[in-house]
């Protein structure tokens, strides 16, 4: 359940990247299926306990490690998924998401503007149809 009083303070990238998590009686698989700066959701096949601390491997692509989150905590669940917010990573491990999630924002970015170039293009190829018509009597 989510509480009603939980507030992201970083934009999540919607990503989908294979994870392996684990708390002190358990181990489990999944899928990430969003990341920002300081946390993430997981889509699985188990329910998890609010509250619960994990440690979460991402297998991040084109990378020869995972990705390790040494201390999360299980801030709400829905089911299957649930998310995490990440308390304890290694140096080397915060450079590697910060790389990770500056690409996304560019790749991000450069979507919108190449949407927003396509939708102007549009525009000018409608108007200059408009004005082009003869008017109809």
């Amino acid at each position: 359940m989510v509480p009603s009083h939980y507030a992201r303070t970083y934009p999540r990238f919607s990503l989908h990247f294979p994870v392996i998590f684990g708390g002190t009686s358990f181990v489990g698989e999944g899928v990430l299926t969003n990341l920002s700066l300081m946390g993430c959701s997981v889509m699985c096949d188990r329910e998890l306990l609010c509250g619960s601390d994990i440690r979460v491997s991402v297998l991040l692509p084109s990378q020869p490690s995972a990705l390790p989150i040494e201390l999360g905590r299980v801030k709400w669940v829905q089911g299957h998924q649930f998310g995490v917010e990440f308390h304890r990573l290694p140096f080397e491990a915060r450079q590697r998401l910060n790389s990770t999630l500056r690409l996304e924002l560019i790749r991000t970015l450069k979507t919108r503007t190449d949407e927003r170039k396509g939708l102007d293009l549009f525009s000018e190829n409608l108007s200059s149809a408009t004005a082009a018509s003869p008017p109809r009597s």
